[in-house]
């Protein structure tokens, strides 16, 4: 393998270790993020802007769960068609 490719491999595995990152620790980034949203949410609504309710935290914890997982599944297929 040249350097160029190496490079490129340690890029994928970077991209795959990040992504299953996000799947183990999906509910503090989501609970971390719901609760900005939140903040945020309420301070356009004490200003006068109609926003729509958040999503649930269960809701948001499976949407970071499913980003994480399509993310490594996704590097896992770039991974294997590089390597075949």
């Amino acid at each position: 393998m040249s350097a160029a490719s190496m490079q490129l491999m340690s890029v994928e595995i970077t991209r795959l270790l990040l992504g299953l990152l996000i799947a183990l620790f999906h509910r503090p980034i989501a609970d971390y993020i719901l609760e900005h949203e939140r903040s945020l949410v309420i301070m356009f609504r004490q200003r006068g802007l109609a926003f729509p309710a958040t999503p649930s935290t269960e809701t948001v914890r499976n949407v970071y769960f499913f980003i994480g997982i399509f993310v490594a599944v996704f590097e896992i297929v770039r991974i294997w068609v590089t390597v075949h």
